[in-house]
């Protein structure tokens, strides 16, 4: 019996459509890239032609410069040497999308990162049903089960209140956690102003630019400590201890990541509050997503590949790790 989707060829650095002579999430340069996300181990420099959603193609060109691109509207459909492409919402962060292939009468879908949980700055992942279902697994563990991020979001303003001539520094991803985070606040009633790294800005900005409202953002760069106190102040999770975070008012230490549910990881990094704030599924949500679509294959790669194979396995689904290389901790 010919295998499943024998038109996709697994490498190390990426998925291959020998049909189309194009790549998925690449990790090095190729003539032909259709990519998920902006984050920097699925989208990188240097293609000759980039496929992906306008709102990814916009992060491409902060990130490395004007990208020879071609935007794909989440729904919209192409034809790629045979093989039906479409692009749909993954719900990871902005323009984030599932890709959707389809030859003959099998249907594959590359779902990138995604989560299941509402964030007020992506569209929802929309399942789709598919003969392969190709899942991250980075939280694919039982072990880590994400609590309520409203209950985490109240923490934080919990920590804040409490602390008045403090100010709760939060280590956050530039890209997808730092606006979801700011989002989360503004939705909880927090409309004081929230200072941000200058490494922050461009990504801000541009999610303004495509309608995700954000409330008054300053740059924190260049006040004075008093100026910051009682205020939430956002960072990448490289600039917590460094320097630049030393002329705040006696910061709280704080980080937004699913990796948060590691006790050692915030001892590690010396954070006073770990949120337990994701932008991947949890093992509830995988084990769910494949519950839900049903494939009768389901690919493992980025992240816990053997527990959730086993997971499959025990469910007489079949299932394999990919193991692509080039994957990097974003601080989820």
């Amino acid at each position: 019996m010919p295998r499943l989707a024998a038109w996709i060829e697994p490498h190390p650095h990426g998925l291959y459509l020998p049909d189309a002579d194009a790549w998925i999430d690449p990790s090095r340069p190729v003539d032909k890239a259709l990519v998920t996300h902006g984050h920097a181990d699925h989208a990188r420099g240097g293609h000759g032609a980039v496929l992906a959603t306008p709102e990814t193609l916009a992060i491409m060109a902060v990130r490395y410069g004007p990208q020879n691109g071609q935007p794909i509207a989440y729904g919209e459909s192409l034809r790629l040497g045979g093989i039906d492409v479409s692009f749909v919402p993954a719900g990871h962060v902005l323009g984030s999308a599932q890709i959707v292939l389809k030859k003959g009468a099998e249907r594959v879908v590359v779902s990138g990162d995604y989560k299941r949980r509402p964030d007020p700055t992506c569209a929802p992942f929309q399942p789709v049903p598919c003969d392969i279902f190709i899942t991250e697994a980075t939280f694919g563990l039982p072990v880590f089960r994400h609590p309520d991020t409203g209950a985490e979001m109240d923490r934080l303003l919990a920590a804040l209140h409490a602390n008045p001539d403090r100010c709760v520094l939060v280590g956050a991803y530039a890209l997808g956690k730092a606006q979801r985070v700011i989002a989360e606040l503004r939705g909880r009633g927090h409309h004081d102003p929230i200072f941000i790294h200058g490494a922050m800005e461009r990504l801000c900005t541009l999610y303004r630019d495509f309608g995700v409202e954000l409330g008054e953002l300053i740059p924190a760069t260049g006040l004075k400590p008093a100026e910051m106190k009682g205020a939430v102040v956002l960072a990448p999770p490289s600039a917590l201890n460094d320097r630049w975070s030393r002329r705040l008012p006696d910061p709280i230490t704080a980080m937004a990541s699913g990796w948060m549910r590691v006790r050692q990881r915030a001892r590690q990094r010396n954070v006073e509050l770990p949120l337990v704030i994701s932008d991947h599924a949890d093992w509830d949500e995988l084990t769910g997503t494949l519950t839900e679509i049903a494939p009768a294959e389901v690919w493992v790669t980025h992240g816990r590949e053997e527990a959730l194979v086993h997971w499959c396995m025990t469910r007489q689904i079949k299932a394999k790790a990919l193991a692509l290389v080039g994957y990097e901790d974003e601080d989820d």
